[in-house]
C-alpha cells in the first residue's frame, strides 16, 4: 500500500464520488492501479534494495540505462530514463561526483556530451543487479510466471499505444496546439 487507504478503500471512495458519472470505470482502475504499483514498487525499492547504494529510483535507472546500452548521449539517455534533461543533469552530477559516472565531449559535435559508467559504476550495477532482481521477484511473487509474463505483455501494449499514438492524441485533444508550459502547482508571481 502506497498510501494509508486501502485499494479497497479507494476504490469504493471514488466509486461513491463519481456515482453514476458516465466514464469507463475498468480503465480508471487499470491506470490508477498502474500509478499505484509503479509507487508501491518505487518506494519498496528505495527504501530496500537502493537504500543500501544510496541510489535513488530516477539515478538507478539512469545507471542501468547506461550499463546496458553503453556511452550514450546524454539527450538520449535521457529519452531512454524517461526523465527532462535538466532532471538527468542533477542525476548525472551526483553520480559523477561519487566517481560512478563519467562526462565527456562528442568526439565530432561540441555540442554534445556523452555519459558512460566508470569501472567503480560498472563494478556496482554488477553487484547491485541481482539484489535488485531479488526484489523484483518478491514483489512479482503472488504471480505465476505464467501471469507475471502476461502482465508485461499488458504493460508493453499500454506503452506501445502510448508511444505510437500519443503524440496524435495530444494534438487532437490540444487542437494542434503546443501544451502549456509544465508548472509547480504554485501561482504565477504577479
Amino acid at each position: 500500500m502506497t498510501g494509508h487507504r486501502s485499494i479497497g478503500d479507494t476504490e469504493k471512495a471514488v466509486q461513491a464520488k463519481l456515482g453514476e458519472t458516465p466514464i469507463r470505470h475498468a480503465q480508471m482502475a487499470a491506470v490508477g492501479n498502474i500509478y499505484r504499483a509503479a509507487a508501491a514498487v518505487r518506494q519498496h525499492f528505495e527504501n530496500s534494495v537502493l537504500r543500501g547504494a544510496e541510489l535513488t529510483w530516477t539515478s538507478f535507472v539512469v545507471l542501468w540505462v547506461v550499463w546496458i546500452w553503453g556511452e550514450m548521449e546524454t539527450r538520449r539517455v535521457a529519452e531512454e530514463a524517461g526523465i527532462s534533461k535538466g532532471t538527468l543533469t542533477g542525476v548525472a552530477r551526483t553520480l559523477q561526483g561519487r566517481g560512478l559516472m563519467e562526462r565527456s565531449g562528442h568526439p565530432t559535435d561540441g555540442r554534445l556530451a556523452l555519459l558512460s559508467l566508470t569501472p567503480a559504476g560498472e563494478e556496482l550495477m554488477a553487484e547491485l543487479f541481482p539484489q535488485f532482481n531479488a526484489e523484483e521477484a518478491f514483489v512479482t511473487d503472488d504471480l505465476t510466471d505464467t501471469e507475471a509474463r502476461q502482465l508485461a505483455d499488458l504493460l508493453r501494449r499500454i506503452v506501445i499505444r502510448v508511444e505510437t499514438d500519443g503524440e496524435q492524441r495530444r494534438l487532437d485533444l490540444l487542437g494542434g496546439a503546443d501544451p502549456r508550459p509544465r508548472r509547480s502547482g504554485r501561482r504565477a508571481r504577479g
